[in-house]
Protein backbone atom coordinates (compact mmCIF):
# COMPACT_ATOMS: atom_id res chain seq x y z
CA UNK A 1 0.00 0.00 0.00
CA UNK A 2 1.51 3.32 -1.06
CA UNK A 3 2.00 6.17 1.36
CA UNK A 4 -0.60 8.92 1.20
CA UNK A 5 0.88 12.27 0.26
CA UNK A 6 -1.01 15.54 0.05
CA UNK A 7 -0.41 18.57 -2.14
CA UNK A 8 2.05 21.37 -1.65
CA UNK A 9 0.63 24.71 -0.57
CA UNK A 10 0.43 25.64 -4.23
CA UNK A 11 -0.68 23.39 -7.06
CA UNK A 12 2.23 21.72 -8.84
CA UNK A 13 2.73 22.21 -12.57
CA UNK A 14 0.46 19.57 -14.07
CA UNK A 15 -2.36 20.24 -11.64
CA UNK A 16 -1.97 24.00 -12.09
CA UNK A 17 -2.15 23.64 -15.87
CA UNK A 18 -5.25 21.46 -15.67
CA UNK A 19 -7.01 23.85 -13.31
CA UNK A 20 -6.07 26.81 -15.52
CA UNK A 21 -7.51 25.03 -18.55
CA UNK A 22 -10.63 24.27 -16.54
CA UNK A 23 -11.05 27.93 -15.62
CA UNK A 24 -10.84 28.95 -19.26
CA UNK A 25 -13.08 26.21 -20.68
CA UNK A 26 -15.63 25.26 -18.03
CA UNK A 27 -18.59 27.36 -16.90
CA UNK A 28 -17.97 29.24 -13.65
CA UNK A 29 -21.09 27.77 -12.07
CA UNK A 30 -19.49 24.32 -11.82
CA UNK A 31 -18.04 24.31 -8.31
CA UNK A 32 -14.43 23.53 -7.37
CA UNK A 33 -14.87 21.57 -4.15
CA UNK A 34 -11.26 20.36 -4.09
CA UNK A 35 -8.40 21.69 -6.30
CA UNK A 36 -7.44 18.25 -7.60
CA UNK A 37 -6.83 16.96 -11.13
CA UNK A 38 -7.43 13.21 -11.02
CA UNK A 39 -5.39 10.77 -13.09
CA UNK A 40 -6.57 7.36 -11.86
CA UNK A 41 -8.17 5.71 -8.85
CA UNK A 42 -8.85 2.31 -7.34
CA UNK A 43 -10.83 1.27 -4.31
CA UNK A 44 -10.76 4.14 -1.83
CA UNK A 45 -7.64 5.85 -3.19
CA UNK A 46 -7.25 8.48 -5.89
CA UNK A 47 -4.02 9.59 -7.58
CA UNK A 48 -3.71 13.00 -9.20
CA UNK A 49 -1.85 14.03 -12.35
CA UNK A 50 1.26 14.81 -10.29
CA UNK A 51 1.35 11.34 -8.73
CA UNK A 52 0.04 12.32 -5.29
CA UNK A 53 -2.30 9.79 -3.68
CA UNK A 54 -5.28 10.62 -1.51
CA UNK A 55 -7.61 8.61 0.69
CA UNK A 56 -11.08 9.32 -0.66
CA UNK A 57 -13.83 10.11 1.86
CA UNK A 58 -15.95 11.73 -0.91
CA UNK A 59 -16.77 8.73 -3.09
CA UNK A 60 -17.79 10.94 -6.01
CA UNK A 61 -20.42 12.49 -3.67
CA UNK A 62 -21.71 9.05 -2.80
CA UNK A 63 -21.60 7.40 -6.22
CA UNK A 64 -18.79 4.99 -5.46
CA UNK A 65 -19.95 2.73 -2.64
CA UNK A 66 -18.24 -0.18 -4.44
CA UNK A 67 -15.12 1.96 -4.87
CA UNK A 68 -13.25 3.38 -7.81
CA UNK A 69 -12.84 1.02 -10.77
CA UNK A 70 -13.98 -2.14 -9.03
CA UNK A 71 -12.56 -5.02 -11.13
CA UNK A 72 -15.93 -6.75 -11.50
CA UNK A 73 -17.61 -3.54 -12.64
CA UNK A 74 -14.80 -2.81 -15.08
CA UNK A 75 -15.03 -6.33 -16.51
CA UNK A 76 -18.80 -6.06 -16.95
CA UNK A 77 -18.45 -2.71 -18.70
CA UNK A 78 -15.72 -3.99 -21.02
CA UNK A 79 -17.77 -7.04 -21.98
CA UNK A 80 -20.94 -5.03 -22.59
CA UNK A 81 -19.30 -2.28 -24.63
CA UNK A 82 -18.13 -4.91 -27.11
CA UNK A 83 -21.68 -6.22 -27.52
CA UNK A 84 -23.94 -3.18 -27.51
CA UNK A 85 -23.41 0.43 -26.50
CA UNK A 86 -26.78 2.00 -27.24
CA UNK A 87 -30.12 1.61 -29.00
CA UNK A 88 -32.46 3.78 -26.88
CA UNK A 89 -34.53 1.26 -24.97
CA UNK A 90 -37.91 2.39 -26.36
CA UNK A 91 -36.53 1.77 -29.86
CA UNK A 92 -35.01 -1.66 -29.28
CA UNK A 93 -35.12 -3.45 -25.94
CA UNK A 94 -32.11 -5.27 -24.52
CA UNK A 95 -31.58 -7.77 -21.74
CA UNK A 96 -29.47 -5.72 -19.25
CA UNK A 97 -32.24 -3.12 -18.87
CA UNK A 98 -34.90 -5.74 -18.20
CA UNK A 99 -32.63 -7.76 -15.91
CA UNK A 100 -31.78 -4.71 -13.82
CA UNK A 101 -35.45 -3.75 -13.49
CA UNK A 102 -36.19 -7.30 -12.31
CA UNK A 103 -33.48 -7.13 -9.67
CA UNK A 104 -34.52 -3.70 -8.41
CA UNK A 105 -38.15 -4.80 -8.22
CA UNK A 106 -37.05 -7.64 -5.95
CA UNK A 107 -34.58 -5.55 -3.93
CA UNK A 108 -36.47 -2.34 -3.11
CA UNK A 109 -38.63 -2.63 0.05
CA UNK A 110 -42.36 -3.04 -0.27
CA UNK A 111 -44.94 -5.57 -1.36
CA UNK A 112 -45.22 -6.51 -5.01
CA UNK A 113 -45.86 -6.43 -7.76
CA UNK A 114 -43.40 -3.63 -8.58
CA UNK A 115 -42.08 -2.08 -11.78
CA UNK A 116 -39.08 0.14 -12.63
CA UNK A 117 -38.04 2.81 -15.13
CA UNK A 118 -34.34 3.56 -15.72
CA UNK A 119 -33.07 7.11 -16.17
CA UNK A 120 -29.84 9.12 -16.08
CA UNK A 121 -29.66 11.04 -12.80
CA UNK A 122 -31.15 11.47 -9.37
CA UNK A 123 -32.93 14.64 -10.45
CA UNK A 124 -34.58 12.74 -13.30
CA UNK A 125 -35.61 9.98 -10.93
CA UNK A 126 -37.28 12.40 -8.52
CA UNK A 127 -38.99 14.32 -11.35
CA UNK A 128 -40.35 11.13 -12.87
CA UNK A 129 -41.58 9.95 -9.49
CA UNK A 130 -43.57 13.19 -9.19
CA UNK A 131 -44.91 12.76 -12.73
CA UNK A 132 -46.03 9.23 -11.91
CA UNK A 133 -47.64 10.33 -8.64
CA UNK A 134 -49.57 13.12 -10.35
CA UNK A 135 -50.71 10.82 -13.14
CA UNK A 136 -51.85 8.19 -10.63
CA UNK A 137 -53.69 10.52 -8.24
CA UNK A 138 -54.92 13.28 -10.53
CA UNK A 139 -53.69 15.75 -7.91
CA UNK A 140 -51.23 18.64 -8.40
CA UNK A 141 -49.52 19.34 -5.06
CA UNK A 142 -46.21 17.97 -3.85
CA UNK A 143 -44.86 18.33 -0.32
CA UNK A 144 -41.12 18.43 0.38
CA UNK A 145 -38.94 19.55 3.29
CA UNK A 146 -36.60 22.39 4.06
CA UNK A 147 -32.87 21.55 3.95
CA UNK A 148 -33.52 18.87 1.34
CA UNK A 149 -31.80 18.40 -2.02
CA UNK A 150 -33.52 16.77 -4.97
CA UNK A 151 -31.57 18.01 -8.00
CA UNK A 152 -30.78 20.98 -10.22
CA UNK A 153 -33.49 20.73 -12.87
CA UNK A 154 -36.52 23.04 -12.64
CA UNK A 155 -38.64 20.69 -10.56
CA UNK A 156 -35.59 19.36 -8.72
CA UNK A 157 -34.62 22.90 -7.69
CA UNK A 158 -38.19 23.66 -6.72
CA UNK A 159 -38.35 20.62 -4.46
CA UNK A 160 -34.93 21.41 -2.96
CA UNK A 161 -35.15 23.18 0.39
CA UNK A 162 -31.81 24.97 0.21
CA UNK A 163 -31.56 28.29 -1.63
CA UNK A 164 -27.80 28.89 -1.97
CA UNK A 165 -26.27 27.88 -4.28
CA UNK A 166 -28.96 25.73 -5.88
CA UNK A 167 -31.91 28.10 -6.34
CA UNK A 168 -30.67 31.68 -6.06
CA UNK A 169 -31.27 33.55 -9.32
CA UNK A 170 -32.92 30.64 -11.11
CA UNK A 171 -36.61 31.38 -10.49
CA UNK A 172 -39.48 31.37 -11.09
CA UNK A 173 -39.97 27.82 -9.97
CA UNK A 174 -42.54 25.13 -10.65
CA UNK A 175 -45.95 25.64 -9.02
CA UNK A 176 -47.73 23.48 -6.45
CA UNK A 177 -44.65 22.55 -4.40
CA UNK A 178 -44.87 23.17 -0.64
CA UNK A 179 -42.10 22.95 1.94
CA UNK A 180 -42.41 21.98 5.59
CA UNK A 181 -39.70 22.36 8.27
CA UNK A 182 -37.18 19.57 8.39
CA UNK A 183 -38.13 17.40 11.38
CA UNK A 184 -34.59 16.84 12.67
CA UNK A 185 -34.47 20.03 14.74
CA UNK A 186 -38.07 21.16 14.77
CA UNK A 187 -39.01 22.49 18.24
CA UNK A 188 -41.85 19.98 18.39
CA UNK A 189 -39.48 17.06 17.93
CA UNK A 190 -38.88 16.60 21.64
CA UNK A 191 -42.55 15.95 22.30
CA UNK A 192 -43.09 13.95 19.13
CA UNK A 193 -41.87 10.62 20.40
CA UNK A 194 -44.56 8.53 18.74
CA UNK A 195 -45.54 8.15 15.12
CA UNK A 196 -48.98 9.54 16.01
CA UNK A 197 -47.38 12.67 17.45
CA UNK A 198 -45.34 13.07 14.30
CA UNK A 199 -48.43 12.59 12.17
CA UNK A 200 -50.13 15.36 14.14
CA UNK A 201 -47.04 17.53 13.62
CA UNK A 202 -47.16 16.91 9.87
CA UNK A 203 -50.89 17.58 9.59
CA UNK A 204 -50.60 20.80 11.61
CA UNK A 205 -47.83 22.19 9.41
CA UNK A 206 -49.66 21.10 6.29
CA UNK A 207 -52.76 23.09 7.24
CA UNK A 208 -50.89 26.33 6.68
CA UNK A 209 -49.77 25.57 3.12
CA UNK A 210 -52.00 23.15 1.18
CA UNK A 211 -55.19 21.11 1.39
CA UNK A 212 -54.47 17.43 2.02
CA UNK A 213 -56.93 16.48 -0.74
CA UNK A 214 -54.63 18.22 -3.25
CA UNK A 215 -51.44 16.37 -2.25
CA UNK A 216 -50.26 13.95 -4.93
CA UNK A 217 -46.97 13.10 -3.21
CA UNK A 218 -44.75 13.64 -0.22
CA UNK A 219 -41.04 13.55 -1.15
CA UNK A 220 -38.51 12.84 1.60
CA UNK A 221 -34.86 11.84 2.03
CA UNK A 222 -34.36 9.43 4.96
CA UNK A 223 -31.25 11.50 5.72
CA UNK A 224 -30.96 14.98 4.22
CA UNK A 225 -27.67 14.82 2.32
CA UNK A 226 -26.75 18.30 1.12
CA UNK A 227 -28.71 19.69 4.05
CA UNK A 228 -26.01 18.44 6.42
CA UNK A 229 -26.71 14.74 7.03
CA UNK A 230 -29.88 15.33 9.03
CA UNK A 231 -31.67 12.03 9.79
CA UNK A 232 -35.45 12.04 9.70
CA UNK A 233 -36.55 10.35 12.94
CA UNK A 234 -37.82 6.82 12.26
CA UNK A 235 -41.15 7.57 13.92
CA UNK A 236 -41.55 10.55 11.61
CA UNK A 237 -41.02 8.35 8.55
CA UNK A 238 -43.59 5.94 9.93
CA UNK A 239 -46.00 8.86 10.35
CA UNK A 240 -45.48 10.01 6.76
CA UNK A 241 -46.11 6.46 5.57
CA UNK A 242 -49.35 6.28 7.57
CA UNK A 243 -50.54 9.73 6.50
CA UNK A 244 -49.95 9.04 2.80
CA UNK A 245 -51.82 5.75 3.03
CA UNK A 246 -54.83 7.37 4.70
CA UNK A 247 -54.82 10.43 2.46
CA UNK A 248 -54.41 8.58 -0.83
CA UNK A 249 -51.10 10.35 -1.48
CA UNK A 250 -47.92 8.77 -2.84
CA UNK A 251 -44.90 8.49 -0.54
CA UNK A 252 -41.77 9.13 -2.61
CA UNK A 253 -38.55 8.26 -0.79
CA UNK A 254 -35.44 9.83 -2.30
CA UNK A 255 -32.73 7.21 -1.72
CA UNK A 256 -30.32 8.78 -4.19
CA UNK A 257 -27.61 9.35 -1.56
CA UNK A 258 -28.84 7.07 1.24
CA UNK A 259 -29.29 4.01 -0.96
CA UNK A 260 -27.00 1.05 -1.55
CA UNK A 261 -25.53 0.47 1.87
CA UNK A 262 -24.58 4.00 2.83
CA UNK A 263 -26.59 3.97 6.07
CA UNK A 264 -25.76 0.40 7.09
CA UNK A 265 -28.91 -0.96 5.44
CA UNK A 266 -29.45 -1.38 1.72
CA UNK A 267 -31.89 1.56 1.83
CA UNK A 268 -32.18 4.27 4.44
CA UNK A 269 -35.93 3.83 4.89
CA UNK A 270 -35.32 0.33 6.24
CA UNK A 271 -34.18 1.81 9.56
CA UNK A 272 -37.78 2.93 10.09
CA UNK A 273 -39.22 -0.35 8.83
CA UNK A 274 -41.24 1.37 6.12
CA UNK A 275 -41.57 1.11 2.34
CA UNK A 276 -42.14 3.83 -0.22
CA UNK A 277 -44.79 3.81 -2.91
CA UNK A 278 -42.09 5.09 -5.28
CA UNK A 279 -38.35 4.98 -4.59
CA UNK A 280 -35.86 7.24 -6.40
CA UNK A 281 -32.41 5.70 -6.90
CA UNK A 282 -29.16 6.88 -8.49
CA UNK A 283 -25.56 7.63 -7.43
CA UNK A 284 -24.05 4.28 -6.31
CA UNK A 285 -26.44 2.23 -8.44
CA UNK A 286 -23.91 1.86 -11.27
CA UNK A 287 -20.51 2.37 -9.69
CA UNK A 288 -19.97 5.82 -11.14
CA UNK A 289 -21.70 5.43 -14.49
CA UNK A 290 -24.75 7.68 -15.08
CA UNK A 291 -27.82 5.66 -14.16
CA UNK A 292 -30.92 6.24 -12.06
CA UNK A 293 -34.21 4.50 -11.43
CA UNK A 294 -37.71 4.83 -10.07
CA UNK A 295 -39.03 1.61 -8.58
CA UNK A 296 -42.52 1.34 -7.18
CA UNK A 297 -45.94 -0.19 -7.03
CA UNK A 298 -46.90 -1.55 -10.43
CA UNK A 299 -50.31 0.14 -10.42
CA UNK A 300 -48.68 3.53 -9.86
CA UNK A 301 -45.85 2.94 -12.32
CA UNK A 302 -48.37 2.04 -15.02
CA UNK A 303 -50.48 5.18 -14.47
CA UNK A 304 -48.77 7.38 -17.12
CA UNK A 305 -49.83 6.67 -20.71
CA UNK A 306 -47.54 4.92 -23.19
CA UNK A 307 -44.90 7.46 -24.21
CA UNK A 308 -45.42 9.51 -21.05
CA UNK A 309 -42.22 8.10 -19.56
CA UNK A 310 -38.91 7.63 -21.31
CA UNK A 311 -35.33 8.76 -21.80
CA UNK A 312 -32.95 8.68 -24.75
CA UNK A 313 -29.97 7.56 -22.70
CA UNK A 314 -31.72 6.26 -19.58
CA UNK A 315 -30.86 2.64 -18.92
CA UNK A 316 -27.97 2.62 -21.35
CA UNK A 317 -26.79 -1.01 -21.72
CA UNK A 318 -23.26 -0.26 -20.52
CA UNK A 319 -24.55 1.49 -17.40
CA UNK A 320 -27.00 -1.38 -16.79
CA UNK A 321 -24.19 -3.92 -17.04
CA UNK A 322 -22.23 -1.91 -14.49
CA UNK A 323 -25.24 -1.80 -12.16
CA UNK A 324 -25.80 -5.54 -12.37
CA UNK A 325 -22.14 -6.04 -11.44
CA UNK A 326 -22.53 -3.56 -8.56
CA UNK A 327 -25.41 -5.59 -7.13
CA UNK A 328 -23.32 -8.75 -7.44
CA UNK A 329 -20.47 -7.05 -5.55
CA UNK A 330 -22.84 -6.01 -2.79
CA UNK A 331 -23.82 -9.62 -2.31
CA UNK A 332 -20.41 -11.25 -2.65
CA UNK A 333 -18.54 -8.70 -0.52
CA UNK A 334 -21.37 -8.12 2.00
CA UNK A 335 -21.09 -4.37 1.59
CA UNK A 336 -24.25 -3.55 3.50
CA UNK A 337 -22.74 -5.16 6.59
CA UNK A 338 -19.45 -3.45 5.82
CA UNK A 339 -21.25 -0.09 5.70
CA UNK A 340 -22.66 -0.72 9.16
CA UNK A 341 -19.22 -1.60 10.52
CA UNK A 342 -17.62 1.48 8.95
CA UNK A 343 -20.39 3.60 10.39
CA UNK A 344 -19.83 2.25 13.89
CA UNK A 345 -16.11 3.04 13.70
CA UNK A 346 -16.61 6.54 12.32
CA UNK A 347 -19.46 7.41 14.70
CA UNK A 348 -17.42 6.39 17.74
CA UNK A 349 -14.44 8.43 16.52
CA UNK A 350 -16.59 11.44 15.68
CA UNK A 351 -18.11 11.42 19.15
CA UNK A 352 -14.60 11.56 20.58
CA UNK A 353 -13.81 14.48 18.26
CA UNK A 354 -16.94 16.28 19.47
CA UNK A 355 -15.86 15.83 23.09
CA UNK A 356 -12.33 17.02 22.38
CA UNK A 357 -12.90 19.99 20.07
CA UNK A 358 -15.35 22.65 21.37
CA UNK A 359 -15.94 24.02 17.87
CA UNK A 360 -17.72 20.77 16.90
CA UNK A 361 -21.34 21.46 17.73
CA UNK A 362 -22.57 17.98 16.89
CA UNK A 363 -21.49 14.63 15.52
CA UNK A 364 -24.38 12.81 13.86
CA UNK A 365 -25.35 10.37 11.15
CA UNK A 366 -26.62 6.94 10.25
CA UNK A 367 -24.28 4.10 9.26
CA UNK A 368 -21.37 5.25 7.12
CA UNK A 369 -23.21 8.54 6.51
CA UNK A 370 -21.60 10.52 9.35
CA UNK A 371 -21.02 14.24 9.80
CA UNK A 372 -19.32 16.85 11.98
CA UNK A 373 -21.05 20.21 12.39
CA UNK A 374 -18.80 23.22 13.13
CA UNK A 375 -20.00 26.10 15.30
CA UNK A 376 -18.45 29.34 16.53
CA UNK A 377 -19.84 28.91 20.02
CA UNK A 378 -21.31 25.79 21.66
CA UNK A 379 -24.11 27.80 23.25
CA UNK A 380 -25.27 29.90 20.31
CA UNK A 381 -24.45 27.17 17.80
CA UNK A 382 -23.71 29.87 15.24
CA UNK A 383 -22.45 28.07 12.14
CA UNK A 384 -18.72 28.25 11.40
CA UNK A 385 -18.22 27.60 7.70
CA UNK A 386 -14.74 29.10 7.82
CA UNK A 387 -13.45 26.51 10.24
CA UNK A 388 -15.11 23.68 8.33
CA UNK A 389 -13.36 24.87 5.18
CA UNK A 390 -10.05 25.21 7.04
CA UNK A 391 -10.30 21.63 8.32
CA UNK A 392 -11.21 20.41 4.84
CA UNK A 393 -8.14 22.12 3.33
CA UNK A 394 -5.84 20.95 6.14
CA UNK A 395 -7.06 17.40 5.54
CA UNK A 396 -6.45 17.73 1.82
CA UNK A 397 -2.91 18.95 2.45
CA UNK A 398 -2.33 15.76 4.45
CA UNK A 399 -3.84 13.47 1.81
CA UNK A 400 -7.55 13.15 2.67
CA UNK A 401 -10.44 14.14 0.42
CA UNK A 402 -13.60 15.15 2.32
CA UNK A 403 -16.57 17.38 1.46
CA UNK A 404 -18.64 20.03 3.19
CA UNK A 405 -22.43 20.20 3.35
CA UNK A 406 -25.21 21.92 5.28
CA UNK A 407 -27.27 25.06 4.90
CA UNK A 408 -24.22 27.14 5.90
CA UNK A 409 -21.50 24.83 4.50
CA UNK A 410 -20.36 24.23 8.09
CA UNK A 411 -20.59 20.43 8.04
CA UNK A 412 -18.01 17.85 7.01
CA UNK A 413 -19.51 14.58 5.76
CA UNK A 414 -18.18 11.08 5.10
CA UNK A 415 -18.96 9.29 1.84
CA UNK A 416 -15.99 6.93 1.67
CA UNK A 417 -16.34 3.84 -0.55
CA UNK A 418 -17.62 0.90 1.45
CA UNK A 419 -14.74 -1.21 0.11
CA UNK A 420 -12.25 0.91 2.05
CA UNK A 421 -9.94 -1.31 4.09
CA UNK A 422 -9.43 -0.88 7.81
CA UNK A 423 -5.96 0.58 7.38
CA UNK A 424 -7.10 3.35 5.04
CA UNK A 425 -10.15 4.04 7.17
CA UNK A 426 -7.98 4.46 10.24
CA UNK A 427 -5.43 6.52 8.30
CA UNK A 428 -8.14 8.81 6.97
CA UNK A 429 -9.62 9.35 10.42
CA UNK A 430 -6.14 10.06 11.76
CA UNK A 431 -5.59 12.68 9.06
CA UNK A 432 -8.92 14.27 9.90
CA UNK A 433 -7.99 14.43 13.58
CA UNK A 434 -4.69 16.10 12.70
CA UNK A 435 -6.57 18.60 10.53
CA UNK A 436 -8.92 19.37 13.43
CA UNK A 437 -5.87 19.98 15.64
CA UNK A 438 -4.41 22.29 13.02
CA UNK A 439 -7.63 24.31 12.83
CA UNK A 440 -7.85 25.08 16.58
Amino acid sequence: MSTTTGPDTQASPQTARMLARREQAVARGVAVSLPIAAAHAAGARLTDVDGRTYIDFTGGIGTLNVGHAHPKVVAAVEAQVRRLTHTCFPVAAYEPYVALCERLNALVPGPGPKKTILLNSGAEAVENAVKIARAATGRPAVVAFEQSFHGRTLLGMTLTGKVHPYKAGFGPFAPEVYHLPHPYRDPAAGAAASSQAWEDWFAEHLLAVVAPSSVAAVVVEPVAGEGGFLPVPPECLKALRAWCTRNGSVLVVDEVQTGFGRTGRMFGMEHAGIHADLTALAKSLAGGLPLAAVTGRADLMDAPPVGGLGSTYGGNPVACAAALAVLDVFESERLVERGARIGAVVAERFQRFAERFPFIGEARGVGAMQALEFVKDPRSRAPDAGRARAVQQAALARGLMILTAGMHANVLRTLMPLVIDDADLEAGLGILEAALDAAR
